[in-house]
């Protein structure tokens, strides 16, 4: 059969790499995101576990409706893939230090997440993945963003592929932690780290791009102009509706993305309803 021509420069993997035996996927857009359906996160087994990771390297993010956990389950399924961080900045608001708070409401001036993020990357060894487990909804509204980093890395030109090879670029949490929770004192420091703006997934070998809004002030090496140039390109590169999907919650839903290669972004166009939800996030690796 001859190749097919044309197309955006984006395309989306339709094959699998091999067929899923104890999970059924439904695919969320073609470029990010799939739905696990008929499942319950509070009784799967070790082999269940393996096929939702693989899932989460593959298609970024993965997601659950109709479950019914606790907060002890929402966490033992967080520590299926690894160990719990611990928020660098948050208040302890559930008696669980695992557990980070995700609300807004008619009191807030502010949402959790309302730029382009991948969560923590500040880190010098990021959060693997996130576990967002969504109690309460709007009445309509307060949908998450996600977007796919191998897609947004494999679109870009062989020429921009080859500058970014090696490049290293700072993340700093200073400016995004600092005053940000209302009635959590500030610590005297906050994390920041040097990764690569190309990361490779360790699981899946694919290259991503591994920079995003919140937290990347600057490209290591380069006049500050020129960093600022290229930032704002990979960013609004990143952002092409082509690489993304808009996941629209109901109550107790459940989203895990992979923070290696996808950025999220949460909108806040709900006020002055309430959307209130528990967060476990699982440890990641130094980025390579």
């Amino acid at each position: 059969m001859a190749t097919k021509r044309g197309g955006p420069r984006s395309k989306a993997v339709w094959k699998e790499s091999s067929p899923y035996s104890r999970i059924s996927l439904r695919r969320y857009t073609p470029n990010v995101g799939v739905v696990v359906d008929n499942i319950d996160l509070a009784n799967i087994d070790d082999e269940t576990t393996k096929e939702i990771r693989r899932a989460l390297a593959e298609y970024c993010v993965v997601f659950f409706r109709d479950q019914n956990l606790s907060v002890e389950q929402h966490i033992e399924f967080g520590r299926r893939f690894g160990e719990l961080d611990v928020h660098p900045a948050a208040a302890n608001a559930t008696g669980h230090q695992e557990i980070l708070v995700i609300s807004a409401d008619e009191n807030s001036d502010r949402a959790n997440g309302e730029a382009w993020h991948s969560d923590v990357s500040c880190q010098p060894q990021p959060p693997m993945g996130s576990i967002l487990y969504i109690h309460e909804v709007p009445p309509s509204g307060g949908d998450t963003m996600f977007s796919n980093m191998y897609a947004a890395y494999d679109a870009l030109s062989d020429k921009m592929k080859e500058y970014l090879n090696g490049l290293v670029a700072v993340h700093d949490g200073e400016h995004v932690y600092r005053g940000l929770y209302t009635g959590v004192a500030d610590k005297p420091s906050y994390p920041r780290s040097k990764h690569p703006v190309v990361r490779t997934h360790p699981e899946t070998g694919k290259k991503c791009l591994f920079v995003n809004r919140s937290f990347t002030t600057h490209i290591v090496g380069v006049p500050r102009d020129e960093s600022d140039a290229i930032l704002n390109f990979l960013y609004q590169h990143m952002e092409h509706p082509n690489f993304q999907c808009r996941f629209q919650w109901e109550p107790n839903s459940i989203a895990f993305w992979d923070n290696r290669c996808a950025q999220h972004r949460a909108i806040w166009d709900y006020w002055p309803h309430r959307r209130y939800g528990h967060r476990v996030t699982v440890m990641g690796d130094t980025p390579f």
